[in-house]
């Protein structure tokens, strides 16, 4: 099995900075690709990056493109979200998610992976 634990979420301001961090242990050499994803009150969840773990290679839906940053530090088992010039509308509980499968293509749907965190609360002023 592999846990998943996020942290680095609070309040900030419009147009402010947050980095996320999701730390990963146990079956860790399992994990091929980790992702975020995030959840506002009543609205689904929603895909936001996602990096293969080995080579790097790393996705941003659109909505935050240009403003989010996926990166991982493979020594440490920690994947971060970089999240700049943020918005009221970023406001939601995040995810860190972890999927035993290699990612061809981009894979953005919450079924599709395999271990989740407990999710972070980020707070966005408007």
């Amino acid at each position: 099995q592999v846990q998943l634990v996020e942290s680095g979420g609070g309040l900030v301001q419009a147009g402010g900075s947050l980095r996320l961090s999701c730390a990963a242990s146990g079956r860790t050499f399992s994990v091929y690709t980790m992702g975020w994803f995030r959840q506002a009150p009543g609205k689904e969840r929603e895909f936001v990056a996602a990096i293969t773990w080995s080579s790097g290679s790393n996705y941003c839906a659109d909505s935050v493109k240009g403003r989010f940053t996926i990166s991982r530090d493979k020594a440490k088992n920690t994947v971060y979200l970089q999240m700049n010039s943020l918005k009221p509308e970023d406001r939601a509980v995040y995810y860190c998610a972890a999927r035993s499968r290699t990612m061809y293509r981009l894979v953005v749907a919450p079924n599709e992976y395999d271990y989740w965190g407990q999710g972070t609360q980020v707070t966005v002023s408007s």
